[in-house]
Formats: C-alpha cells, sequence, structure tokens
C-alpha cells in the first residue's frame, strides 16, 4: 500500500470523502466509551475484592500490629513497622529508608513540593523567597506531576526523552542553574511513553552536581512491579546508585498499591536518605497524627511480601496484556502502512503514546469525542497542557471491556485517518 504523502490530490481527496461518510456512520452509533484515564478495569479490582471482605477474619486481635499497637487508634506516624517493612522491600530498600503514607503517593509528591516551598529543604531558603524557582519536565509526562508544579508557580522546563530516557547531556547542562530544583521522573514504563530508564541514565541521575543544594530528583516509582511480559526490563535502585555517588540526599522516591490493589484506597510510601526521611517526618508531625493503620495491616496481610506482589501483578497482566495487543493490533493494521502516525509498543505500566502528524493531536481528540470515545486531552502529557508539535496522544486501554475497547480502537484509527487526510490536503 501507498504511504498517504505519496497520494495524488485527487486520490487523497477521494479517499478524505470516503472516510468522512464512515465517520458519520461511526457518529450515528451514539457510543459512549472511555479511555481518558489509567484506570484498572473492574475485573482487575475484583483480585483485591479479599481486603474487603476476609480480614480481619476470626483473629481476635485482627486489629493489633505486631508491635502490640491498636490499629483503630492514634499514633505511629510514619507508618506500622510491617507495612513499612513490605513498602522497603517493594522498593529493594530497608525500613529506616522509608515512611509509609496514605492512599496515593501524588499526595506525598505534592506535600513534598508545598514544604520546599514553605520551608525550603534541609535547610535551605524556602523556594518562595527565591526570584525564580525551575523545575525539569520530561515529555510526554505525567500530566499530574505538571498540574503540582504549575499550581505553585514554578517555572516548567521541556526535557526531551529517548528510549532510555530523558536527555542527560540537557539535564547536566541545566542543572548548572541554581534556581533549577528539580526534576520529575517516572522511570520505569513512563508515562505515556512506557520508556525504562537505562543503567547509565540511572547513574547519571545518581551522579549529578546539581548548583542548587536543595536540587531533588521526584522519583516516581509508579510502576515498579507493573510488567505486562515476564521478560519486562528492570531498573538499577536509585537509592543504591546515590549512596554509591555521594549524593544520598539527592532524590526522593515515591510508589504507591493504587494499581496493586485498588486505586484511592491503598498505601503509599516515600523513601529516600535517612536525613530526608528525618525532615519529612519532622514537617509530618506537625500535619498529621497517623495515616490509616487499618489499612497499612489489611494491605500487609493481603499481600504478605514482594514475591506474593509479584505473583498478584501477574494476574493483573493476564487481564491487561490482550486489551494493549487489541490496541496494538488494530493500530499495526489500520495505520502501520500510512505514514500518518506511530507509537509506543509497552512492555509494561498503563499507556500507549501515539505520535500523530504535527498539527493534529488536538482535531483527533475532538473527533473522537463527537463520536462518543473520551481521550486524554491533546497536550495532557506537556507542561501547561501544551504540546509544541500537537502531535502527542495517550491511550489507556485498561479500562474499557475488550468488546468496547475493540470498538474504540477502531474509532481512534478512523478518526486518525479522517484528521490526517484533511491535513495532508491542506499541505
Amino acid at each position: 500500500m501507498k504511504m498517504w504523502n505519496q497520494f495524488p490530490r485527487e486520490e487523497l481527496s477521494a479517499l478524505r470523502a470516503e472516510l468522512a461518510k464512515e465517520y458519520e456512520a461511526l457518529c450515528a452509533k451514539g457510543l459512549k466509551l472511555d479511555m481518558s484515564r489509567g484506570k484498572p478495569g473492574p475485573e482487575q479490582l475484583d483480585l483485591s475484592t479479599a481486603l474487603l471482605t476476609d480480614w480481619p477474619g476470626d483473629d481476635p486481635r485482627g486489629w493489633i500490629t505486631e508491635n502490640g499497637t491498636d490499629a483503630r487508634n492514634y499514633g505511629v506516624l510514619d507508618g506500622i513497622a510491617e507495612a513499612k517493612r513490605l513498602m522497603a522491600e517493594l522498593l529493594d530498600t530497608t525500613p529506616d529508608h522509608v515512611i509509609v503514607g496514605g492512599q496515593a503517593s501524588l499526595g506525598l509528591m505534592y506535600d513534598v513540593l508545598i514544604r520546599a516551598m514553605l520551608f525550603g529543604i534541609l535547610g535551605s531558603t524556602p523556594w518562595y523567597r527565591l526570584p525564580e524557582v525551575k523545575f525539569l519536565c520530561p515529555v510526554p509526562g505525567y500530566d499530574r506531576h505538571f498540574r503540582i508544579t504549575e499550581a505553585l508557580g514554578i517555572e516548567m522546563i521541556h526535557i526531551p526523552m529517548d528510549e532510555n530516557g530523558p536527555d542527560m547531556d540537557l539535564v547536566e547542562g541545566l542543572v548548572r542553574d541554581e534556581a533549577v530544583k528539580g526534576i520529575w521522573c517516572v522511570p520505569r514504563f513512563s508515562n505515556p511513553g512506557g520508556i525504562v530508564y537505562s543503567d547509565e541514565t540511572v547513574r547519571r541521575f545518581a551522579a549529578l552536581k546539581p548548583a542548587a543544594k536543595d536540587f531533588r530528583i521526584l522519583w516516581d516509582n509508579a510502576y515498579c512491579v507493573h510488567d505486562l511480559y515476564p521478560d519486562a526490563p528492570r531498573i538499577l535502585n536509585i537509592l543504591e546508585e546515590c549512596e554509591k555517588a555521594g549524593n544520598p540526599d539527592l532524590v526522593y522516591e515515591f510508589a504507591s498499591t493504587s494499581k496493586i490493589t485498588l486505586p484511592g484506597a491503598g498505601i503509599s510510601v516515600f523513601a529516600s536518605s535517612p536525613a530526608n526521611v528525618a525532615e519529612y517526618r519532622k514537617r509530618l508531625g506537625v500535619q498529621a497524627i497517623s495515616y490509616d493503620k487499618l489499612n497499612m495491616l489489611r494491605h500487609v496481610r493481603f499481600l504478605r511480601d514482594k514475591a506474593n506482589i509479584r505473583a498478584h501483578m501477574e494476574k493483573h497482566a493476564a487481564l491487561m496484556r490482550p486489551k494493549f495487543e487489541l490496541v496494538l493490533d488494530t493500530l499495526d493494521r489500520e495505520l502501520g502502512s500510512l505514514n500518518i502516525g506511530s507509537w509506543t509498543r509497552p512492555l509494561g505500566g498503563y499507556f500507549i503514546s501515539f505520535s500523530a502528524l504535527p498539527g493534529c493531536a488536538k482535531s483527533i481528540v475532538e473527533h473522537c469525542k463527537q463520536a462518543g470515545i473520551t481521550l486524554t486531552d491533546a497536550g495532557a502529557a506537556f507542561p501547561y497542557g501544551r504540546d509544541p508539535e500537537d502531535s502527542n496522544i495517550r491511550l489507556a486501554p485498561t479500562y474499557p471491556s475488550l468488546d468496547e475497547l475493540r470498538q474504540a480502537a477502531d474509532g481512534f484509527a478512523l478518526c486518525v485517518k479522517l484528521v490526517s487526510a484533511e491535513k495532508l490536503l491542506s499541505l
């Protein structure tokens, strides 16, 4: 099949008219399909029903922690011992490096930046007193990271990504500016590109020599055990690498059980150096008396250890793989030979990143919306919601059923073809 940019104008115009008729028929179906967020499907949530139904069981001391604390009451600010041990094992570190928090790691990330704004970091000047504060933002990236940074008035700087992670030459150059205070990272199965940072990239992060002593890498390890295939690549341990490089305070690492058990009802973890953990605990002591220890205890008894977590995540993968493969097969079949888009083939995580012809993403998303297919807003994966190429679209295959997903993927491919034909005719 000829690539569309090789079509004579008359053929392309006739093709566009045919696609417009197909699109009218699609809109007439009255679909209501949602591929907008990376939410687990109902069958995935069912895997963790025992959290709500089987605990505490017949144990008369079901509320009591291993240290004798009644989990129904106040106390234990930084997490019960067994939860700290579980989450430390998840991140391949030790309990003295972690604080176990509430239902989502995003809240922990927001907290550390708010505290940096108000109080500084390890004795540094509070950021709100500084003339300018900048943050490095690998793109395409996680929209909620960027929303936090924007809400705090922090200037965001684009950092392009390749198959190894962020452009480290650019990162190493920009951190020489003392106004640059941090960088967002999703190091394994990045949102939305599915990129896994290479060993060299992780080591270069750990060896950074930023001008700002209060510079921090916000290492959002959201997909640390979220493999789609058994041979999915691993990453180096950033905490260990920072210690080896003599930069133990450089990184704040985050994770949660949000896509392991129940989103919005899980537990989260902050992991860092003893100095950073001590400061976090000090600030937290003003903010809260304790997080939800009952939920911690419930999760510990359900998940037990990292080996059991991995077995649990294999069940998730068995449900997710067919959905990712359906979308990828549709894109290959419908668009693969046309030279009007490209897409990632992730081995884990929750997203497929699609790159349309420049100037087409917003129109594709709007066409999908008019046809009853909801996608994440075009540009959401860039700071301020502005994709300079208007090209990137994030696809989230996990929530719809296979039948719904088949309709959504076919509809998306049709919208890509229609908008691309219109774009090529305009040229």
